[in-house]
């Protein structure tokens, strides 16, 4: 029976907004109320700490609220300056090519905001703009999602390692240890991202789709992806694991643009069989420099509050709204350092564009009130979902002495499956990601037990947690909060099932490409 109740969090909302294509909202719901009956009945759970952990979902939800009223305020206020028609302007000056658009803006723009917030951040930021290009809002949002994923073991300054291998060891040796195992293995698996992004919008998005299409692309996708893996795998060894991100997505989107200026490997001819009808572009006088000005502060302040100790220190303290031993039970919180959070800076960026880009102040408002109604509906959402995720996290503090439900279904596997680990380690990654919706708490939650059984069955602990942070990254592309972040600013709630179903693929396909890798190349 407990091995059951630990695989409800994964099996139900598979069942339900995938098979039977129920909205986020009704089905994480359903799920929710299971899973916490289940946790009361079967796993002993107390029931103050069932209210706890609701109160921590709760807290959590209130978090993503804000990265996404700041992502939508930004877009809102943008398109009202006229610096998204500018922007636009600039895209399609360089190129009108559906394909190379979907790797300059989801894969790399998202990776650059990936290397300095993270948190989801990365496609609730890119997928608005896409769909201004001209990507169907079904397309944004699963590309958006799919290209956060190589550039996540490492995030803003290494956090997934960081923080979620700080239980195993706190070295900078130990943390530049796994992440080189990252970076060796993801010369086959990241290699090929760019690649399937591009062949998911051909294969799912497009009509009267040639293999034309598909082959006259991959010489550049492919180096786009050698150019990344290589930059991340030198970076890690000249600079360390924190920069490896950052510095990998500004350099190769540099690269890729002069590769598209100079048609160096690119197609003669440009693919858009699968733009929608837009607005015509509006002229506008803005340059290209003040229309993205805004997305530069954001990053500029991002890696200000987070390098700089004493500016770090006074973004995390200053108003700290965190939630710490919730109903007095030890160990259930929850950290909202407001001025910390990407939400609070998208939102002072987006003001300050409207005077930088000099536009009338009434857009403030206006922007405002359009996001925040937007939002409200993913609160429904995003709140049994959190709330789910913290009973399964919690399940160890229990009457019963019952180890936690991801220690439990890590530990029944290992115990069972230990011969083929190699290939598994990335899916229990992709696993916590899933359900916890963070690549960082996925590797927090499940990397003991991956020690633990690398160690107990001779296996390479440093080689096999590497894998576990790859398999989180993955996870990204299917966690059911994500999903639906990113649902609500393209405008796509109701079909997050759908877009799950298509991000699943290339998931999984993630999870083999680095497990072979592991296997081929240690």
């Amino acid at each position: 029976m407990n091995i059951i109740v630990a695989f409800l969090p994964i099996i139900l909302p598979f069942i339900f907004l995938v098979l039977l294509k129920m909205s986020a909202r009704l089905g994480m719901t359903i799920t929710f109320l299971i899973v916490l009956l289940s946790a009361f009945f079967v796993w002993d759970m107390d029931i103050v700490v069932l209210g706890a952990s609701i109160l921590q979902g709760l807290h959590k939800a209130f978090g993503i609220l804000i990265i996404l009223f700041g992502a939508i305020f930004m877009m809102n206020i943008l398109k009202k300056n006229g610096a998204v028609d500018r922007i636009n302007h600039g895209f399609n000056a360089l190129t009108t090519d559906m394909r190379l658009q979907a790797i300059l803006i989801a894969f790399l723009f998202g990776a650059i905001i990936e290397g300095v917030a993270g948190f989801g951040t990365p496609a609730v930021v890119v997928a608005p703009l896409m769909v201004a290009l001209g990507f169907s809002p079904i397309a944004a949002a699963t590309l958006a999602l799919v290209s956060n994923s190589v550039p996540v073991p490492f995030a803003a300054v290494g956090t997934p390692i960081q923080i979620g291998l700080g239980n195993i060891d706190t070295t900078a040796e130990f943390f530049n240890q796994v992440g080189a195992y990252i970076t060796s293995v993801d010369f086959l698996s990241g290699l090929f991202m760019p690649t399937i992004v591009v062949f998911m919008l051909l294969t799912f998005f497009s009509k009267n789709t040639t293999k034309k299409d598909y082959l006259e692309i991959v010489p550049w996708t492919l180096f786009i992806g050698l150019l990344y893996t290589s930059i991340a795998f030198v970076t890690l060894r000249v600079l360390g694991y924190e920069f490896v991100t950052i510095v990998s997505s500004i350099t190769t989107l540099v690269l890729a643009t002069l590769s598209i200026k100079y048609k160096i490997l690119i197609p003669k001819h440009a693919w858009i069989n699968a733009k929608q009808e837009v607005e015509e572009i509006a002229h506008s006088d803005m340059s290209l420099v003040r229309a993205w000005l805004p997305y530069g502060i954001v990053i500029l302040l991002l890696i200000v509050s987070r390098i700089i100790p004493g500016v770090k220190t006074f973004f995390k303290t200053f108003i700290d709204l965190s939630y710490n031993t919730i109903l007095g039970v030890d160990g259930v919180s929850s950290s909202l350092e407001l001025l910390y959070s990407p939400g609070f800076i998208l939102i002072v960026s987006a003001i300050l564009a409207v005077f930088i880009q000099r536009a009338s102040t009434k857009n403030i408002k206006d922007a405002g009130l359009i996001s925040f109604n937007t939002v409200k509906g993913a609160a429904l959402a995003l709140i049994p979902t959190l709330a789910l995720v913290q009973i399964f996290s919690n399940s160890g503090i229990n009457l019963s002495d019952i180890d936690s439900m991801p220690i439990y279904l890590a530990t029944f596997l290992g115990e069972r499956l230990n011969g083929i680990w190699i290939f598994l380690a990335p899916f229990v990654g992709e696993l916590g990601s899933f359900i916890t919706g963070s690549a960082t708490v996925s590797t927090l939650t499940f990397s003991p037990v991956q020690y633990q059984i690398a160690q107990q069955y001779a296996l390479n602990p440093e080689l096999i947690l590497g894998l576990q942070v790859l398999g989180g990254a993955a996870g990204n592309m299917i966690c059911v909060h994500n999903v639906v972040s990113v649902s609500t600013v393209v405008n796509t709630v109701g079909q997050e099932g759908t877009i799950i179903k298509k991000t699943i693929i290339p998931a999984i396909l993630y999870g083999l490409l680095a497990g072979l890798a592991a296997f081929i190349l240690f």
